[in-house]
């Protein structure tokens, strides 16, 4: 299973979604004028917003909703592979896939916005397969994204998440992977059949905490670790870009692992963040453009680097030398795999005995909470295909398929298990980014018309048929309510 595993991805991760993700990262932050910078004060302004409605989730649930699925295992064990076998450089380009796919990020998240509608229980529902279908007018392409999606994240992405939990729960505490399953499951299944709602409350008040007691525990080792900063970002950079010796066979790799990880974590482009932005009540689609781009940042200029710089500093960590069948070109844990070995063992080199056990706790915290969003993007792209024709057998089968994506992932190899998440990923991207590159344009007048209408002041309207955007139902009914409600005003 392995080898095909592996021939599959070799083609999905060819160098062209590699550059691919990087040149469109590059074109969106020209074509936003580097909103990712200039907009940082927005983004932290709007994260405020904790309006909701019955349709409609807040900014902030919205903003922790898309955390708890960027958020998971590719924070952990993600940047872990990425150093094992990109050296580490791969983190550098990771950071270089948040800066550029902030921009990425504002695009797909505003047209999820734009293009959003209601469902049948008053809810709101958006993302890739809807702004494909109303933008690009190909039904076809847009249910083969909402098929794909269904797959990946109710199936394919769990795998990924439940086995580095489980990898993790043996090496701390020594639980049996059939046990943790049946726990998860049972947890798992009272949140799904909850509903959007009791997700975005759940993800509201999980995430936060598990994020910054993390990034606490990194920066103490950081502290303790001092004296070796200077010389860890000196690595850092210069196998980024060969200039170390050690590492600089490794370029290639850096880039590529850099990236592909880059993008499992932080899911700039992959089309996933789309669905929990379509879920915001906001005044404009632009709002949650600029929220969800913050997202980003948080995933992995915050939470991965976290991870990254936990290993670094520690040394604890190995790289396989691709040059030589067998060798290693760094060993500091004879034995260990790429996963949460590593930060276990860097935590744990600087408090003996409770290191496993603390990052064994975050990735319980990190993986549940992705899981439950995982389930809520499969769950909107069956409400998707359900729009037209009622099949309610599909959400029960959706809610059976990831309950048993648990006990299955338990069962799988570490690389297996990665395996089948990176086709998830990438067959998710290469659809997405090819529709967002062609739909592109009203994300972009969006943007201008927000930044005009915040210059001058007042209340702010969305108006898609004055901007030329076409069959934004949704927001066209909302500008006929607010215009009549002014007229009744008068």
């Amino acid at each position: 299973m392995q080898e095909t595993l592996d021939a599959i991805n070799a083609i999905i991760w060819s160098p062209a979604l590699i550059y691919l993700c990087l040149a469109l990262g590059l074109y969106f932050s020209i074509r936003t004028r580097f909103m990712q910078v200039r907009g940082v004060p927005e983004m932290l302004r709007l994260m405020a917003n904790n309006k909701s409605s019955q349709s409609g989730v807040s900014s902030f649930q919205a903003l922790a909703m898309s955390l708890a699925g960027r958020v998971g295992t590719g924070n952990i064990a993600g940047v872990a592979t990425a150093i094992a076998f990109g050296g580490p450089g791969a983190v550098f380009w990771m950071w270089v896939m948040a800066f550029l796919g902030a921009s990425t990020s504002y695009v797909e998240c505003t047209l999820a916005q734009i293009y959003k509608e209601r469902d049948d229980n008053g809810q709101y529902r958006g993302g890739p397969a809807y702004y494909i279908e109303k933008a690009m007018g190909q039904k076809w392409y847009a249910w083969l994204f909402a098929v794909v999606t269904i797959a990946a994240c109710g199936f394919l992405l769990p795998i990924v998440q439940i086995n580095t939990l489980s990898e993790s729960m043996v090496n701390a505490f020594e639980v049996p992977p059939l046990a943790l399953a049946a726990v998860i499951t049972v947890g798992l299944a009272l949140i799904i059949y909850g509903g959007v709602k009791r997700i975005a409350t759940f993800a509201e008040v999980v995430v936060p905490f598990m994020a910054a007691a993390y990034i606490i525990v990194a920066v103490a080792l950081m502290v303790l670790n001092a004296d070796r900063l200077p010389a860890m970002f000196q690595m850092v950079i210069g196998s980024a870009f060969g200039f170390d010796a050690g590492f600089g066979a490794m370029v290639g790799l850096a880039i590529e692992w850099g990236v592909k990880r880059g993008v499992y974590s932080n899911e700039a482009g992959q089309g996933t963040g789309p669905h929990s932005a379509a879920a915001a009540e906001v005044a404009h689609p632009a709002q949650q453009g600029f929220v969800q781009a913050f997202a980003v940042y948080v995933d992995t200029l915050l939470v991965c680097s976290a991870t990254a710089f936990m290993i670094l500093s520690t040394g604890m960590y190995n790289i396989p030398d691709p040059a030589v069948a067998g060798g290693f070109l760094y060993q500091a844990l004879p034995g260990a795999v790429a996963g949460p070995d590593f930060p276990q063992a860097a935590v744990d080199s600087a408090l003996p005995g409770w290191g496993a056990g603390f990052v064994a706790l975050a990735v319980l915290f990190f993986v549940f909470t992705t899981l439950v969003t995982y389930y809520y993007m499969a769950e909107t792209n069956v409400a998707y295909i359900n729009r037209k024709v009622h099949r309610p057998w599909l959400i029960q089968l959706l809610r059976v398929v990831i309950l048993a994506a648990v006990v299955w992932g338990v069962l799988r190899t570490t690389s297996a298990a990665w395996g089948f998440g990176d086709i998830g990923v990438g067959l998710m991207a290469w659809l997405n980014l090819v529709a967002i590159i062609i739909l592109q344009k009203p994300a972009l007048a969006a943007l201008r018309d927000y930044e005009r209408q915040r210059k001058a002041g007042g209340e702010l309207r969305f108006d898609p048929e004055g901007l030329g955007i076409r069959n934004a139902e949704f927001w066209v009914r909302r500008k006929r309510e607010q215009d009549a409600g002014a007229g009744a005003g008068d």
